[in-house]
């Protein structure tokens, strides 16, 4: 399969976040939020640095059997997809450029059909570019702090062939199994490839890595789409 599942992005979805998107990528459906804050973690103070970090989570029915939500200890799964996002949405912002504000990308998922992390990030780019507008209408794009798009796609390998973009069946399903995280200029921000009980070569590593750029490049596509005026890149 060398096609994306259908992508709806629904912008300002909620009325109390300044960045609030509604991302839905087949049946998989994330809420993505962003908040800032005027202020920054006290290693940041007085560094005229900013920050952005991310938390992750599944609400109670977003599977068939109901998941019991996180009450104060967060689970190790939890803990390493919102560290990924964070680090995803960092790769492309100046935090210096952004100042002394901390942004808070909140990824609830309320329909996991798989690509749950790949969905957080594509979806939280655009609340964080949404929430940062206000601050930044005015600025140049040489001086906006977002100096970059970020995307994410799954890929694998399912009964021998290269299949972008996963759900639930098909990651069941596959052989190796691999997360790739892009900007919208080409650049790899990450990677996370594993074998099921299988191991992979360097051409079946390469024909995923050539079918997550070009899920890529139309997911960027459609995140300009989305933002229209509001894109903030040159």
């Amino acid at each position: 399969m060398k096609s994306l599942r259908r992508v709806k992005i629904k912008r300002k979805y909620t009325r109390s976040s300044p960045g609030s998107v509604l991302y839905q990528s087949g049946e998989t459906i994330v809420l993505c939020t962003a908040s800032i804050e005027t202020k920054v973690p006290p290693w940041l103070e007085g560094s005229g640095k900013g920050w952005v970090t991310a938390e992750y989570n599944m609400l109670p029915h977003s599977t068939n059997k109901r998941k019991k939500r996180d009450r104060g200890k967060v689970d190790g799964r939890t803990t390493e997809i919102q560290r990924l996002i964070g680090r995803s949405l960092r790769a492309i912002i100046d935090l210096r450029k952004l100042g002394e504000r901390m942004v808070t990308v909140d990824c609830d998922v309320l329909q996991a059909d798989g690509g749950t992390r790949t969905a957080s990030i594509t979806g939280g780019f655009l609340a964080l570019a949404d929430a940062l507008y206000p601050d930044f209408k005015k600025t140049p794009p040489d001086e906006h702090p977002l100096h970059d798009s970020v995307a994410a796609i799954s890929v694998g390998i399912v009964g021998g062939k290269p299949v972008l973009d996963l759900d639930y069946e098909a990651d069941f399903a596959a052989e190796v199994d691999m997360n790739v995280v892009m900007t919208g200029s080409g650049n790899f921000v990450e990677i996370q490839g594993t074998g099921e009980e299988a191991t992979f070569d360097d051409a079946q590593l390469a024909s995923m890595l050539k079918l997550a750029r070009s899920g890529i490049k139309q997911l960027t596509e459609k995140q300009k789409t989305a933002l229209g005026k509001q894109w903030p890149l040159a």
